[in-house]
């Protein structure tokens, strides 16, 4: 597989509307309406509509998908609401104790990503499951100043041809510089920054866009990083030495889950790379249904690269793993014409996740394998050009391989709203009106206990009994409880220059009374 090219069939016709140049996909932070060809931000809604895509009759389903073959439509049976809320609560508790689940209970994380994720959380649980939410934390501003640098312009030139090429079906991704194609324009672009000796691969596109779908840029961004360098280290590197290692371990795997199947494509020398390069470097999802592709991507961020050889090799046996099956396949041209037409039973998503669960291709398999294979390796093409960085499998792998704090694993809002700045003037105004408000209070406060007092005086020469008790109860309600008649003998001996200190003491008991 070439590092670019520039015709696909698969491609989308180009749209008219905006030129796909570099600086079409620059973001105006102050565009005029008038002179943009969109007509005014303010009022549009998704990229499909920008485009004229969407009209009255056309419906888009729940992925965002408006035709394609991913898309689903009506015909995708759905989880019942109460179903979905349980398995939401179970997926919160797990992301919020993390590491107490990684650590203790990753065989029932395993299950639960055997289930499917969630859709609401499932961009949280990928960034969790693959290890990029502790590395957008140990990096933090890293993406925002790669996104600020220009780049080198000769893998900006290619990348930029490739973006109408990505899910051109998809509402994101439909219009011709929207904020889809910037936003993979942005990742892509970081990516080649941050690993210059690897640049850019086109089936790194469609991996970018995928989790564009599910995240922001800087998540993704960094989501696309730990693909490259944790679950598929090696596959874009130039050369592409990694991924046609790959292909001979996943030629001698399929020798024991189907032999027929193996042996048919042997006969025809039909090399792996024919076949596998798009399944394995695009991680299937532009080869299976969209249900599907969520479900193993689900799987594959939990458990790594198996199910990607598990799902390569599932297909294989069901669509050639049988002399009836071959009877149609006499030559290199049919087998190849068979393999880009699988049946859709063997891709819907329940026949894929049970035959996936169920095939026993271990990593420790895949690895012996890998060990094997890469000494015939050596043996025929010599020392590998690209020594990519050791395969880790999953998440287990990933979270004992880089030790993190509880503090990159908090879960931080996407948009942050920061309130006005206030000026200093106006800081002063409204501390000047606080303290002229408290004084108000505390002297309509202090004239209320002096008429209190004023009428325990009265009361002590002679006032009627009824009154007195009225008042001595109001009093022990704000003071604590003491000896009526020591109270009345001290009230008439103490001067009025005395008062003020202890009503004032009693006034901030009440308030703060009040207050809790």
């Amino acid at each position: 597989m070439k590092k670019s090219r520039e015709d696909d069939p698969n491609a989308a016709p180009e749209a008219a509307s905006p030129r796909g140049t570099t600086e079409s996909l620059a973001v105006d932070p102050d565009p005029d309406p008038d002179s943009c060809p969109r007509g005014d931000l303010s009022s549009i809604g998704s990229d499909s509509e920008i485009n004229g895509f969407v009209n009255g009759d056309q419906k888009i389903d729940k992925y965002g998908f408006v035709g394609g073959a991913q898309y689903t439509g009506d015909l995708q049976h759905e989880v019942p609401p109460e179903v979905l809320r349980q398995r939401e609560s179970k997926w919160l508790d797990m992301l919020n104790n993390w590491d107490k689940w990684m650590a203790k209970k990753h065989k029932k994380v395993k299950l639960r990503c055997q289930k499917g994720i969630p859709p609401s959380l499932r961009g949280r649980a990928w960034q969790y499951l693959s290890g990029s939410k502790v590395k957008m934390e140990q990096n933090h501003g890293k993406f925002d100043e790669m996104d600020q640098s220009p780049g080198d312009p000769t893998w900006l030139d290619v990348i930029e041809r490739d973006l109408h090429r990505q899910f051109p079906f998809h509402e994101m991704f439909i219009a011709r510089g929207g904020h889809g194609q910037q936003d993979l324009y942005r990742v892509l672009k970081a990516y080649t920054i941050y690993r210059p000796e690897e640049g850019y691969c086109q089936a790194q596109a469609p991996i970018a866009a995928v989790l564009l779908m599910h995240m922001p840029a800087e998540q993704a961004f960094w989501c696309l990083v730990q693909i490259c360098e944790k679950y598929l280290p090696g596959y874009y590197s130039a050369g592409l030495e990694a991924i046609q290692l790959d292909g001979e371990i996943f030629f001698a795997l399929l020798r024991k889950v189907s032999p027929v199947a193996h042996k048919h494509l042997k006969k025809y020398k039909i090399d792996p790379i024919l076949y596998m390069t798009e399944w394995f470097m695009c991680a299937f999802s532009r080869t299976l249904p969209w249900v599907s592709v969520l479900r193993i991507w689900d799987m594959f961020f939990c458990e790594g690269v198996k199910v990607i050889f598990r799902v390569g090799l599932i297909l294989l046996k069901y669509t050639l793993g049988s002399s009836e099956k071959l009877k149609k396949c006499q030559g290199q041209y049919e087998t190849m014409e068979k393999l880009r037409s699988i049946d859709p039973r063997y891709m819907q998503d329940g026949f894929l996740v049970r035959e996936i669960i169920e095939l026993p291709i271990t990593e420790r398999e895949v690895e012996k394998e890998h060990l094997i294979q890469l000494r015939k390796w050596k043996d025929t093409h010599g020392d590998l050009k690209y020594q990519p960085p050791p395969r880790l499998h999953g998440a287990k792998a990933i979270n004992e391989a880089e030790p993190h704090s509880h503090k990159a694993l908090v879960q931080m809002p996407s948009i942050v709203i920061h309130s006005p700045p206030v000026s200093p003037d106006s800081g002063s105004n409204s501390k000047k009106k606080k303290d002229k408000k408290n004084s108000k209070e505390q002297k309509k406060e202090k004239k209320k206990q002096e008429k209190k007092v004023g009428k325990v005086e009265s009361m002590a020469n002679g006032s009627a009994p009824d009154e007195t008790n009225r008042i001595l109860k109001d009093e022990q309600n704000v003071t604590q409880p003491i000896d009526i008649a020591e109270e009345l003998k001290q009230s008439s001996l103490k001067k009025d220059s005395q008062l003020p200190s202890e009503l004032s003491l009693s006034s901030e008991e009440t308030e703060q009374d009040t207050y809790l």
